[in-house]
C-alpha cells in the first residue's frame, strides 16, 4: 500500500489549501518588500520606474499562478459538466446574480475553464469581464461593433478568428477569441488592470475605472465560490 493512500482525501485537499496560502502569503512579502524600496528611493524617479516596471508583470505572473493552482487542486472534483469544483461555485453564483440557466452558462464556463488553463489565464478573471461586458447575453452588440459575450470588435481581431465560418456571436468562440485578445493586453501592457484598460479601450483613463470594475466582480466570484465550496 503506497502512503498516499494512508491519507483521506480531505488532508490532501487541505494541504494543498495550505500550500496556496502560504504561495499568496510569499507574493503579498515580495510586493511589500518593493514597495518599501520604492519609498526608499522616492526622490529617484529612475529607480521608481524601474520598480514599477518589475512589480506589475510580476504581481500578474503571481496572480495567475496561484489561480492555475488553486484550478489544481480541484482537478479530481469535477462535476459531470467537466467543470472544476471552483468553476462550479461561479457558476452558482453568476446564475443567480445574471438570472441565467446553468444550461445555458455550463458551455461558457466550460470554454472559460479551457481556453483559460491553455492561455495561463485565470478563469474568474474571464467570467469576471463578461460580466461586466455583455451581463452574459451572447447577442450584446455596442455602437462601435463590439459584440457578444467578451464584446470583441471583429474587424480587429480577423487573425484569432481565422477563415472560421462560425460567427463571433457563437458563445463558445466569443470567449476563446476575447480571452487571447485579454490575455494579449496582460502581456503587452505588463500588468492586469493596464491590460483590462487596454482591453476596454480605455488605456488612458488614469482612474482605471473598467479595471477596478473587473476587478471587484472578480473578488465578488471568489468570495461566492469560498461559500460554495464551505457548503
Amino acid at each position: 500500500m503506497s502512503t498516499t493512500t494512508m491519507f483521506p482525501q480531505a488532508m490532501v485537499r487541505l494541504s494543498s489549501v495550505a500550500l496556496l496560502a502560504f504561495q499568496k502569503f510569499l507574493m503579498i512579502a515580495g510586493c511589500i518588500f518593493l514597495l518599501g524600496v520604492a519609498v526608499l528611493f522616492a526622490g529617484h524617479e529612475d529607480v521608481n520606474e524601474r520598480l514599477r516596471a518589475v512589480l506589475a508583470p510580476a504581481e500578474t505572473v503571481a496572480m495567475e499562478e496561484v489561480a492555475a493552482a488553486e484550478a489544481a487542486v480541484d482537478e479530481g472534483t469535477q462535476a459531470a459538466s467537466g467543470l472544476s469544483r471552483r468553476m462550479q461555485g461561479a457558476l452558482d453564483y453568476v446564475s443567480r446574480r445574471y438570472r441565467v440557466s446553468n444550461e445555458a452558462l455550463e458551455p461558457i464556463f466550460q470554454a472559460a475553464q479551457a481556453v483559460g488553463t491553455e492561455l495561463k489565464l485565470d478563469p474568474l478573471l474571464i467570467i469576471a469581464v463578461i460580466g461586466v461586458e455583455s451581463g452574459f447575453n451572447p447577442f450584446s452588440e455596442s455602437v462601435v461593433g463590439a459584440q457578444g459575450l467578451m464584446q470583441v470588435v471583429p474587424r480587429f481581431h480577423q487573425d484569432k478568428l481565422g477563415d472560421s465560418p462560425v460567427s463571433i456571436l457563437d458563445p463558445v468562440t466569443n470567449v476563446q477569441v476575447g480571452a487571447r485578445v485579454l490575455k494579449e493586453s496582460i502581456r503587452r501592457q505588463g500588468g492586469i488592470e493596464e491590460g483590462l484598460q487596454q482591453f476596454a479601450g480605455a488605456a488612458g483613463d488614469a482612474s482605471r475605472r473598467y479595471a477596478l470594475r473587473v476587478l471587484a466582480e472578480r473578488q465578488r466570484i471568489e468570495a461566492a465560490v469560498q461559500r460554495f465550496r464551505a457548503s
